[in-house]
């Protein structure tokens, strides 16, 4: 996208209807920000984009238009941004863009585009909130705005269900188990999946459970169905977790020897993915059993 060419037609628009830098920026962003905009240093949220048409009196789809990019990816940049927030648990900054996006017409007005709100709005109201019911029945409205058929369920849809399953993993397990065992079915029915993380991330949440309910060994079995899918796949989502979680069933069995083992293999997938926070966690867990094994000895 030519952001540069956004930036001046931002500029233009707002120098013909009369309004500086900080009448755009008003409830928006900050007068700097627009600056950056215009000059094309900086590209805006699409959220914030979509704020800044409002107030200068177009579609949102004018810009991008201007920048050669299909009406399409305005919804996709905003759910790539959600998805982010989500993942990185940014709960507030997500919310701000569901209320920002929840009175566009490209939303509103298309079911679809509305349950990607509604998703997220429950996690929200789940994390933060810490309205368990409010946020299922937010799922539940959000599945049913596109459910035509109870047999074949869109990877959304599965995602929305595999969310409600999360949410009962500490208080009610065995719900919880359900749940992403429905999910399982769901996705077995599937021809084929775009978004392969799906399968992934199911296969951790059941490990997840599993160790809950003390059934470690089941777990792992499930950890590392996902370490053959994520290489099967040629992928490195959750690489990690799933790694770090079998440590963790080790440790819980008190095998320390294999608890090491896996610790130092997730340890290997979180430097080579630069996260530096569960790397430096991971080193000082494994400090602790190497000196817990050398007390022992």
């Amino acid at each position: 996208m030519d952001f540069s060419a956004i930036g001046k037609k931002i500029r233009e628009l707002r120098k013909n209807i009369g309004l500086s830098q900080e009448d755009v920026a008003e409830g928006i962003c900050t007068q700097a920000q627009i600056s950056k905009i215009e000059k094309g240093i900086v590209y805006p949220y699409a959220s914030t984009l979509y704020q800044i048409s409002q107030k200068l009196g177009v579609d949102v789809n004018y810009f991008f238009d201007i920048g050669m990019t299909p009406r399409l990816d305005y919804i996709q940049e905003v759910e790539n941004q959600l998805k982010v927030l989500r993942r990185s648990l940014q709960y507030e900054e997500m919310m701000d863009i569901i209320r920002t996006e929840v009175g566009n017409p490209l939303f509103s007005h298309n079911k679809k585009n509305l349950q990607l709100l509604l998703w997220h709005k429950g996690i929200y109201q789940f994390e933060v909130q810490k309205d368990h019911i409010k946020a299922s029945q937010t799922m539940e409205e959000a599945i049913k705005l596109t459910q035509v058929s109870n047999k074949v369920w869109s990877e959304r849809e599965l995602e929305i269900l595999m969310t409600m399953g999360a949410f009962y993993i500490n208080d009610d397990s065995h719900k919880a188990l359900e749940i992403f065992k429905e999910v399982k079915l769901h996705i077995e029915a599937l021809p084929h999946l775009i978004d392969l993380t799906i399968t992934t991330r199911l296969y951790y949440h059941i490990a997840r459970v599993l160790t809950r309910i003390q059934k470690f060994d089941e777990s792992i079995e499930y950890c590392k169905r996902g370490i053959n899918w994520c290489v099967h796949k040629d992928s490195m989502f959750a690489l990690g977790e799933l790694h770090y979680h079998i440590g963790y069933n080790y440790e819980l069995k008190g095998e320390i020897d294999l608890t090491r083992d896996y610790l130092n293999k997730a340890l290997t997938v979180f430097e080579l993915q630069k996260d530096d926070k569960y790397a430096q966690l991971l080193r000082n867990k494994i400090n602790e059993l190497t000196t817990i094994g050398t007390d022992s000895e």
